[in-house]
């Protein structure tokens, strides 16, 4: 028997996900969620072996939740997301139903998420999260804490081996994830790779000096000063049309 949990913030969505799978004989709906929150307790108390998990949801959304968990079970995103971006991500996602989805639709994505190792999911999901569109928060699991960082309160982000150091006004946050990954992610006109080890919110830069032949300081507003490669400083030159 194939236990799996909804996870979708809209009522009907859910129901209707259940009458589908009312005569599908080996499946068990073990539980649901109407957020990403919930979702994370729900897999973990129930430990199902398939997911139908709607990408867009408040709180934490399909993929945010995704990140927070250790060992994802098998996924199906049921989503009325972005057609486009999901057909870019088809050849990596293990399966997808766009909404509204016919029930036929839903049984073949329940066989194609049968033939797929679980540790794909956590795979893949660097590259599925690549079609998303620019970061506006970044969630971040340490130990049983979560925090939701609104991107505009980060001042900088530094790598720290195999983890990205976010620093904001008043907290810093280990995430295990990679520079490039959030080079690419963030908005490029508000943050730019001013280093192979930062990434700088422009808004929280006070003043640019001369440090070396080919180098130089960006001191920020609360005093913190980052170094700035000769091609980090083109790409500051750039976005602020200096």
């Amino acid at each position: 028997m194939i236990k799996a949990v909804i996870i979708d913030d809209e009522q009907p969505a859910r129901e209707l996900i259940k009458v589908y799978l009312k005569d599908v004989a080996d499946i068990e709906v073990v539980g649901e969620a109407a957020n990403g929150f919930e979702g994370i307790k729900v897999i973990q108390n129930e430990q199902p072996d398939l997911v139908f998990l709607d990408i867009q949801m408040p709180k934490v959304d399909g993929f945010e939740m995704l990140e927070l968990i250790e060992d994802p079970p098998a996924i199906i995103f049921c989503t009325a997301y972005d057609e486009y971006a999901i057909k870019a991500f088809e050849k990596n996602a293990i399966d997808y139903l766009l909404k509204p989805f016919s029930k036929s639709r839903l049984l073949d994505a329940i066989k194609k998420a049968q033939s797929n190792d679980k540790e794909d999911v956590k795979e893949k999901l660097p590259e599925l999260l690549e079609f998303r569109d620019h970061l506006t928060r970044i969630v971040v699991k340490t130990g049983h804490r979560i925090d939701i960082i609104d991107v505009k309160e980060i001042l900088f982000l530094e790598a720290q081996d195999d983890y990205v150091e976010i620093h904001t006004v008043n907290q810093r946050l280990l995430k295990q994830q990679t520079m490039k990954y959030y080079e690419r992610a963030l908005d490029d006109k508000q943050f730019v790779r001013i280093h192979r080890r930062f990434i700088v919110n422009i808004t929280a830069i006070d003043k640019l000096d001369k440090f070396g032949k080919e180098t130089f300081l960006a001191q920020l507003k609360n005093g913190v000063q980052l170094s700035v490669s000769a091609a980090g400083y083109a790409k500051l030159k750039h976005v602020l049309h200096m």
